[in-house]
């Protein structure tokens, strides 16, 4: 599991053909007939719209839709990809997706907005040590050793204002350099390779697959900054609106116990999540097996949230924290 990715050279190009990612997840397209209790009484097959990243993270999700673990509670599951957590928010308030996979900083802002959006169960969270999930990255003549060695440069992270540049500041002043000196530039996660070997930017803060391209290729990993400041923090959580909840609670409760399922199915089966990886990302099936996979868990009670949100407020990232009381609402 914590295994690092090999060099892989040219297979960069097949890890960044994400465009047929878009829809290859789609649930099983089940007939309503077929879902009927021991009465005989049809089930309606109930269609979910999940706003998710097209990482490895995802592999959960992609493999559980494949086990048709969400067919056995009657949904049928439509994968959205998204850039970030922050980016689904308008996707949910609007209406055009049930539920998203992100970072929690997106539902923080939104709830210190009182937009009404809600997490209600983690997905996957970093690992404590050894090879973490996510890292800061970038080119082996790039003079970038350390985290000190950011100050001053331009790192890329899929959405600003986030966790992603929270913590990488963190870990800089920490090994004694000023964040205040970085420039952080937003670019998508399978963009971050090419804009490094453009010189566009001097770092970039990816996961795996992305992670492990670079490093194979001669790269250098530069920080894993969840573990360097928060170790264990969540990855990435379950979250969708109060609105939702309060008004199709069934539909809820159903997604997060097939969710919960999905969680607990990938921790015992990597193989399949290796294997919904390559297919969904369309990566070869050995470099999806050196892929570092994160604890894939549904449990909020160390997901790290609100230590997050205290260094959020820190670094002037938010003003205040939000109401976790009505923010966490696991379900």
């Amino acid at each position: 599991m914590k295994k690092r990715l090999a060099a892989f050279g040219l297979m960069a190009v097949a890890a960044l053909a994400l465009a047929g990612c878009t829809d290859s997840a789609a649930g099983p397209t089940a007939d309503p007939s077929d879902s009927a209790d021991a009465g005989g009484t049809t089930e309606e097959v109930r269609d979910v719209r999940v706003a998710a990243l097209p990482i490895a993270e995802s592999g959960a999700l992609w493999a559980a839709i494949d086990e048709g673990i969400f067919e056995e509670y009657g949904l049928n599951v439509e994968v959205v990809p998204a850039q970030g957590g922050a980016q689904a928010i308008p996707a949910l308030l609007s209406g055009d997706i049930d539920f998203a996979i992100g970072q929690p900083f997106g539902p923080i802002r939104a709830d210190l907005q009182d937009l009404g959006v809600v997490i209600f169960s983690n997905y996957a969270s970093s690992l404590a040590s050894g090879e973490d999930v996510n890292a800061v990255v970038a080119l082996g003549d790039a003079g970038i050793a350390g985290p000190a060695d950011l100050a001053g440069k331009r790192v890329a992270v899929n959405s600003l204002g986030a966790a992603g540049d929270l913590t990488i500041r963190k870990a800089v002043d920490d090994a004694g350099g000023d964040s205040s000196t970085i420039e952080f530039v937003e670019v998508a996660f399978p963009d971050a390779q090419a804009q490094l070997e453009a010189g566009n930017i001097d770092a970039a803060w990816v996961p795996d697959p992305f992670r492990g391209i670079v490093v194979g290729g001669g790269g250098v990993e530069v920080v894993a900054p969840y573990q360097a400041t928060i170790p264990g923090l969540t990855v990435l959580t379950n979250f969708t609106t109060q609105a939702k909840i309060d008004e199709d609670p069934e539909l809820v409760a159903d997604y997060a116990a097939a969710m919960a399922d999905a969680l607990e199915f990938a921790s015992q089966n990597e193989d399949a999540v290796r294997a919904a990886i390559a297919t969904n990302l369309e990566i070869p099936e050995e470099a999806a097996a050196g892929i570092v996979l994160p604890d894939f868990t549904a449990d909020l009670g160390s997901a790290g949230i609100e230590d997050l949100a205290a260094l959020a407020v820190e670094y002037g990232y938010i003003d205040a924290e939000p109401d976790f009381s009505r923010l966490i609402q696991q379900q």
